[in-house]
C-alpha cells in the first residue's frame, strides 16, 4: 500500500523516527498511524535496550524553578556525545525530567538505589500491616510484593509515572528518547530543594 506524504510527516512528528523507518512501518500496517506509532515505539524500546551498555559521559543539566520560587530542581541527563548534549530535544527532555522531580519528589533514582536496610524495613512494615489486616500467612508475601511495587512507583524516579503523561514511566520516557535520538541516555544525579522541607 502506498502511503501519503501527509501520513509520513504526521508520524514523524509524533515519533521523531527517521523518514524511511516511518514509511516502511506505515506500509506494514496499511497506513494506520496509531498502529505504526505503537510499532515504532516498540522497536525503539528494543533499540534502547541494546544501547544501554554504551558509555554516556556527556550530557546536560536540566533545571526547573517552580513559579512560586519555593521548589527548584536540577537533573543531570547523560548521553554519549556532545553533539546530542546540545540537541534541543535532549535538553527539553532534561527539563521535563527536572519538572517531574519537582512535582513527584522521588527519593531514589532506581530500585537498585534503595538501601538494603530501608528495603528490609519497608518489607517488615508491609508484612505487619498485612498481618494486622487479618490476611492469611500464605498470601502475606504476595501482598508485600504488590505493595513494595507501589513503594517503588512512589519513591524511585525511573518507576514513577511521568507527571506530563502518566501513561508512561520515566524509564519509558528515557527509552523513547533513546529511540528518537539514537544514543544511550541515562539520568545521572538529581537534586530537589524545597522551602520548609
Amino acid at each position: 500500500m502506498a502511503v501519503s506524504m501527509e501520513s509520513i510527516k504526521k508520524l514523524r512528528t509524533m515519533t521523531g523516527a527517521g523518514m524511511m523507518d516511518v514509511k516502511k512501518t506505515l506500509e506494514e500496517v496499511d497506513g494506520d498511524i496509531e498502529k505504526a506509532a505503537a510499532l515504532l515505539r516498540e522497536r525503539g524500546i528494543a533499540k534502547a535496550d541494546k544501547k544501554a551498555d554504551r558509555e554516556a559521559s556527556e550530557g546536560f543539566v536540566g533545571n526547573y524553578v517552580h513559579h512560586n520560587g519555593k521548589i527548584a530542581t536540577m537533573v543531570e541527563l547523560n548521553c554519549e556525545t556532545d553533539f546530542v548534549a546540545r540537541n534541543e530535544n535532549f535538553q527539553a527532555l532534561a527539563r521535563d525530567i527536572a519538572i517531574h522531580v519537582a512535582m513527584a519528589n522521588p527519593i531514589y533514582k532506581s530500585r537498585e538505589d534503595v538501601p538494603e536496610e530501608a528495603l528490609a524495613a519497608e518489607r517488615d512494615a508491609l508484612a505487619k500491616e498485612a498481618e494486622n489486616e487479618g490476611k492469611p500467612p500464605q498470601v502475606v508475601e504476595k501482598i508485600v510484593e504488590g505493595r513494595l511495587n507501589k513503594f517503588f512507583q512512589e519513591q524511585c524516579l525511573l518507576d514513577q509515572a511521568f507527571v506530563k503523561d502518566d501513561s508512561k514511566t520515566i524509564e519509558q520516557l528515557l527509552k523513547e528518547g533513546v529511540a528518537t535520538i539514537g544514543e544511550n541516555i541515562q539520568v545521572g544525579n538529581f537534586y530537589r530543594i524545597a522551602i520548609g522541607e
